[in-house]
C-alpha cells in the first residue's frame, strides 16, 4: 500500500460534510493499513447524544476516502472494526483492485451543504436515483409531505432552550473573520448566510444567553429564519431497523453516496438535522412517513442552488499539524 501517496490525497478527504463542520475523523498510518478513528474532542454530546451524526459522519468519510483513492488509481478496501473505547471504526487496506464507484475526486471537491435559495426540488428520476442507493443499503428515501414550518420552528425552539447545547453551537459558531479559527473549521457567517449585521446580532444575543434565555430568547431565535421559505423538497433518510453502533457508520456511506448524487445531478443539500435530533418532531415525522421514528437518521432540504454556495472551511488546508494523527 502506498502510503505517501494517500498522505498526499487525504486534504482532499476532508471535504467531507460532518455536523457543524467539527471534523472528528483521524487517520492512524500503520505498516499495512491506515486506520479510521476519531477525536472525542470534536464529537457533539450535547447535540449529538446518542453519536449518531458522529458515526454517520464518520461512515461517509470512509467512503469519501475509497473515491479519492479509487479516482488516483490507488487499491484500497475498508474492513470495519468499530471499537469506542479506542475510539476507531475500522481500516483502510490494501486490496487487489480500487474501488467500484460512478464518483470521482473532483466530485468530493466540489460538493457543498447549501443553505440558500433554491430553483426547484428534485425530479422523479433524481427521487428513484437517491432511494435506489438507499435500499441498496438497507434503507430508504421519503419525501416529506405536508408543511413543516411549525415542525422546524418547535424543533429550534427546544434546541436554542437547552443551555448545554446552545453552548455546543456557540462553540462552533465562526462569526468573527478576524479569529484564526474562521479559516479552520465550525460554522461560518458565510456558510450561513449572514450579513455582517446578522452575524453580530447573533453573536450578541448568544453572548447575553444566559441572561436572554429565560426573556424567550429561544422563541425569538427559532422565529428568525426559515429555511423552508427558499425552496426545495424535504427529504427524509430512512434507516434499516434496529442499526448498531457499527451500521450507522455503514450507513454513513449510504449517506455520502446520496449526497454525491445530489451534486452529479446538479443540486445541493441543507441538513435539518434538528428535526431528528428533538424527540417530539421526531415522533411527528415517523407519524406522517408511517415509519419507525427511530429508523429516521437524516432529513434535508434540496433543491437546484440558485447562485454557488461559499465554500466551508478545512483545518487540513490551513497545513496544520492535526492530520495523520489518533487521539
Amino acid at each position: 500500500m502506498d502510503l505517501a501517496a494517500f498522505r498526499e490525497l487525504e486534504p482532499l478527504c476532508w471535504r467531507t460534510p460532518s455536523a457543524h463542520n467539527t471534523q472528528p475523523w483521524r487517520l492512524r498510518y500503520e505498516r499495512w493499513a491506515v486506520t479510521v478513528g476519531w477525536d472525542p474532542a470534536d464529537a457533539l454530546p450535547a447535540g449529538d447524544p446518542t453519536g449518531r451524526d458522529l458515526r454517520l459522519s464518520l461512515g461517509a468519510f470512509v467512503e469519501t476516502c475509497l473515491i479519492v483513492a479509487a479516482d488516483a488509481g490507488l487499491r484500497l478496501d475498508w474492513v470495519a472494526d468499530h471499537d469506542e473505547s479506542d475510539h476507531r471504526v475500522g481500516r483502510l487496506r490494501p486490496a487487489r483492485q480500487p474501488y467500484r464507484t460512478p464518483f470521482r475526486a473532483g466530485d468530493v471537491r466540489d460538493r457543498r451543504t447549501h443553505r440558500g435559495r433554491f430553483t426547484d426540488g428534485p425530479d422523479a428520476g433524481v427521487l428513484a436515483a437517491l432511494d435506489d442507493v438507499a435500499r441498496r443499503g438497507g434503507g430508504a428515501v421519503h419525501v416529506v409531505p405536508g408543511r413543516l414550518g411549525a415542525l422546524l420552528r418547535a424543533a429550534d425552539r427546544q434546541v436554542y432552550a437547552d443551555p448545554a447545547v446552545t453552548a455546543e453551537l456557540r462553540r462552533w459558531l465562526r462569526l468573527d473573520s478576524a479569529r484564526p479559527e474562521y479559516r479552520a473549521d465550525g460554522l461560518s457567517d458565510r456558510c450561513l448566510g449572514l450579513s455582517r449585521p446578522a452575524a453580530a446580532g447573533l453573536r450578541a444575543a448568544l453572548a447575553a444567553y444566559p441572561v436572554l434565555r429565560p426573556l424567550g430568547l429561544p422563541r425569538l431565535l427559532a422565529a428568525g429564519d426559515d429555511p423552508l421559505a427558499r425552496g426545495g423538497a424535504v427529504l427524509a433518510l430512512v434507516a434499516p431497523p434496529d442499526l448498531d453502533a457499527a451500521g450507522q457508520v455503514e450507513f454513513g456511506r449510504v449517506l455520502m453516496r446520496m449526497w454525491l448524487t445530489l451534486h452529479a445531478a446538479g443540486l445541493a443539500a441543507h441538513p435539518l438535522s434538528q428535526l431528528v435530533d428533538v424527540g417530539v418532531t421526531r415522533e411527528a415525522l415517523g407519524s406522517s412517513l408511517d415509519v419507525a421514528p427511530g429508523r429516521i437518521v437524516h432529513v434535508t432540504r434540496v433543491g437546484r442552488p440558485v447562485a454557488p454556495a461559499p465554500r466551508s472551511a478545512r483545518r487540513v488546508e490551513r497545513g496544520t499539524s492535526i492530520v495523520s494523527t489518533l487521539a
